[in-house]
């Protein structure tokens, strides 16, 4: 598959590399455009492109990968009726980058009552939107090889067909995707400061 990928940081060089390892191909964009990703697309290899939040958004899926503050920016100027939305964000307000740093404490945004993908559902209007690849830093998932832990990645949304293929998705890269069932249910399971957030889960397959 083409997947597409709304910003530039650590959740796609990370999880772009484990895609592209599993023969997938990706297209990168962030706010400042195509020509100031030679270095970050090169380093992930000969399945990345470079491209505009446009081009990225045509892809057959789109991870939204921004921090918090820039989601509504991010995703505004596309209609997104019809397409695939992976929303990877985690509702921080405050604009620290590693959230591993050890004595950094991240404010979480206030979100009235509603998870902060229903959040994002209602700006991206009409997207079949999946909240996944959210729940665990993704420092914990940079071994690349054959061989690497399946860790689990839990996944939550509405769209029945869509939560499916992103759940075959994630499948395709080695680790598990575990639903978690509708955006206002299990996404309130896996958001950050939710339960089941920030938990280094891996599955193992039990031998008769």
């Amino acid at each position: 598959m083409k997947i597409g990928f709304i910003g530039a940081g650590t959740v796609t060089g990370t999880f772009g590399r484990h895609l592209i390892s599993a023969g997938h191909t990706i297209v990168v964009s962030n706010s400042r455009g195509p020509e100031t990703l030679a270095d970050f697309v090169a380093d992930l290899g000969s399945g990345a492109t470079a491209g505009t939040k446009q081009q990225a958004a045509e892809c057959d899926v789109v991870i939204l990968a921004t921090r918090w503050v820039s989601v509504a920016d991010a995703l505004k100027g596309i209609d997104w009726r019809g397409r695939i939305l992976i929303d990877a964000t985690n509702a921080h307000i405050d604009p620290v980058a590693d959230i591993s740093l050890a004595g950094v404490t991240r404010s979480r945004a206030a979100l009235k009552g509603r998870t902060s993908s229903e959040m994002v559902a209602e700006i991206a209007v009409g997207a079949r939107l999946v909240k996944s690849i959210s729940n665990i830093p993704m420092e914990w998932i940079q071994d690349f090889s054959p061989n690497k832990p399946r860790t689990v990645i839990f996944t939550s949304g509405d769209d029945t067909e869509a939560k499916q293929l992103v759940i075959d998705l994630v499948n395709s890269t080695g680790f598990v995707a575990i639903d978690l069932g509708s955006l206002a249910v299990g996404g309130a399971m896996h958001e950050v400061g939710a339960p089941l957030s920030g938990l280094d889960l891996h599955f193992v397959r039990r031998l008769r």
